[in-house]
């Protein structure tokens, strides 16, 4: 291999290795975005269930206070 050949494939290979370096970085930044959307994505559930709960206790009430006035159908 001559001189001007081994100096091509060395810059092309610090070329490659920068492109690498690139994409490790921004590898890093997609893992660190994708965590915050899971720990995002977890509290919306935990929101979703908080209100769920309300809801069927909310229902509870209204069933007792509809039988109280005997509001029910007796189907």
């Amino acid at each position: 291999m001559t001189q001007s050949e081994s100096s091509m494939m060395l810059e092309i290979l610090k070329r490659l290795q920068a492109d690498m370096a690139d994409l490790k970085a921004d590898m890093g930044d997609i893992r660190l975005r994708m965590t915050a959307n899971e720990e995002h994505l977890s509290t919306l559930v935990m929101s979703v269930a908080g209100i769920n709960h309300r809801l069927d206790r909310v229902s509870d009430r209204v069933e007792r206070i509809e039988q109280r006035l005997d509001l029910l159908d007796h189907a």
